[in-house]
């Protein structure tokens, strides 16, 4: 008796182990505050003023359904690891004519835990 529930225990622990593990990330608090006025970030989600960003990490820029500029279009970049780090520290800076009227984040830690956070979202 005391071995079926040993199993049974230890069964719990793996399934709360692996439910945790398959947890979405946290949204981190700088798309929060900064980036979630304008953008979704869930699968499926509609367009803000900015697109839905889940799974854009790997993906070719200006693609999709929203309604993006020719000036980004045209840039014809994909958001890998450098180009979303430019991207966040100045869109306007980086696409002159884009749409997305943000200054940038200048912290290159909280631009890092963005992207690493981006790349979860598949």
């Amino acid at each position: 008796m005391k071995s079926i529930s040993m199993i049974a225990a230890l069964g719990g622990i793996a399934l709360s182990a692996t439910t945790a593990y398959a947890a979405p990330a946290p949204t981190p608090a700088t798309f929060t505050s900064r980036c979630a006025v304008c953008h979704n970030a869930e699968k499926g989600g509609a367009d803000k003023v900015g697109p839905d960003l889940f799974g854009v990490y790997g993906k070719k820029a200006a693609t999709g359904k929203h309604n993006y500029t020719e000036a980004l279009k045209k840039a014809n970049l994909k958001w890998d690891d450098a180009n979303l780090d430019k991207w966040i520290s100045g869109p306007m800076q980086m696409v002159p004519g884009t749409a997305m009227a943000f200054p940038g984040i200048k912290d290159a830690a909280k631009r890092a835990e963005l992207i690493a956070w981006l790349k979860t979202l598949k």
